[in-house]
């Protein structure tokens, strides 16, 4: 099982360079678009990449006017974020330099070593308040290796007639038609998918119910000291700047995946920045215990999602990599976890009007939506390792490599050549 890790990197930008960094990002982007995505690929390991810029004009929010353009950095890779630094200084050096040398502090071209790119991107680094992956323990290699056997299966299928012929005999010939193949010998080693951990989940369910006296006055307390006299969202989408709407959307539906990134601010006082932190933890524990099958609260098209609090506690940007379109992703959201997002983003102003914490906001959907446009933020460039790959296939296809190699029965060799 692959160990699979979230990495974000915050950086001030130099003023005098934010075009620059612009035509930088554009012209990366654009490889990737048309499948020539530089250095990722010589890594190997990273799923899904980010660049984006904040801070470089006035936010809807609070008339916030910024000090200094920010470069945001995030990816989702296989293994420690050390080594993934280190790949990216070693590996990568084109495309750091070409990008670093935009930001405040980032070594001159004479100072530049392994040794001094480790240690600025380092010093920039964020851990997440909470991080999800959509198919666990599966690395790159994996991914892609077992879409080559999906598709070889496929097209053996599609060659030959197996009318007449039981599914457990198809499935002998398929089983023998791969392992007399060296390019597959990896299909020999067994694998194993992630399920949920009952008892991880039943510690979970009886600290609840510990804490429930707390949490109802707690609750309580956000609902009447506060969350009655916060302001909340009231715009509609119509009344959302077109503009930005369609610089936003250039950015969307180029494949089958699609991206979301989003910059909000944290509501003032310790109050909201502990009830955030709280419902952090219990996404960390459901995401590890129960969320390990390929749904996000019952949403089975996000392959990675990670919130990251910062800026002394003051934001949180959001990002998620999904598939389909932007308006199914939220409208899927809202069908099977509006209670989370309420929970989570009503600490963080501006939110759709929320109440007893977990009702309202998300539940809104006509606010709802019309705020996550107005949080979203563009994405400058983004690269996905699989990007026809949905969730489903990338979590069917280890399904498919698993029963491959096992005896089964005839009921099993069916539900395997639907897979297929």
């Amino acid at each position: 099982m692959s160990r699979q890790e979230p990495l974000t990197i915050v950086s001030p930008v130099k003023k005098d360079r934010l075009q620059s960094l612009f035509n930088i990002l554009f012209e990366l982007n654009y490889n990737v678009e048309h499948h020539m995505p530089e250095s990722f690929e010589k890594i190997g390991t990273i799923h899904f990449a980010r660049w984006l810029v904040i801070d470089f004009s006035p936010s809807t929010f609070a008339g916030f006017v910024p000090d200094s353009p920010k470069l945001v950095f995030s990816s989702n890779f296989d293994g420690e974020i050390k080594q993934q630094i280190r790949d990216l200084c070693e590996r990568a050096t084109d495309i750091i330099d070409k990008v670093y040398e935009n930001c405040e502090g980032y070594p001159s071209a004479a100072d530049r070593t392994i040794t001094t790119r480790i240690e600025y991107l380092t010093r920039f680094t964020i851990a997440p308040s909470a991080f999800y992956r959509g198919s666990p323990g599966r690395s790159v290699q994996q991914i892609r290796q077992e879409d080559m056997l999906q598709k070889k299966l496929r097209a053996y299928l599609d060659s030959k007639s197996f009318d007449n012929r039981s599914a457990k005999d198809v499935h002998r010939e398929l089983k023998q038609f791969i392992l007399k193949d060296p390019a597959f010998d990896w299909v020999r080693r067994s694998v194993k998918l992630p399920t949920i951990n009952w008892f991880g989940m039943i510690g979970i369910g009886i600290i609840l119910l510990l804490l429930l006296p707390v949490v109802i006055i707690w609750v309580l307390l956000i609902q009447f000291r506060y969350e009655r006299h916060d302001a909340y969202f009231t715009m509609k989408r119509s009344q959302l700047s077109e503009e930005r709407i369609r610089d936003l959307e250039q950015y969307e539906d180029l494949e089958f995946q699609n991206q979301f990134s989003q910059l909000v601010w944290m509501k003032p006082g310790k109050v909201r920045l502990i009830t955030y932190k709280a419902f952090m933890l219990l996404a960390r524990g459901l995401i590890r215990f129960q969320f390990v099958e390929g749904k996000l609260m019952g949403i089975p098209t996000i392959h990675f999602a990670r919130w990251v609090l910062f800026d002394d506690n003051k934001r949180v940007l959001f990002f998620s990599n999904f598939d389909g379109s932007w308006q199914q992703y939220l409208g899927d959201f809202i069908d099977q976890s509006g209670w989370g997002l309420t929970g989570i983003f009503s600490n963080t102003t501006n939110f759709p009007k929320t109440k007893f914490l977990i009702t309202g906001g998300a539940y809104d959907e006509e606010h709802f939506l019309a705020w996550s446009r107005n949080s979203e933020i563009k994405t400058h460039m983004w690269y996905s390792a699989y990007p026809h790959l949905s969730i489903k296939n990338v979590n069917n296809n280890t399904r498919i490599r698993a029963a491959l190699i096992k005896d089964l029965s005839e009921q099993q060799a069916a539900d395997l050549l639907k897979l297929i």
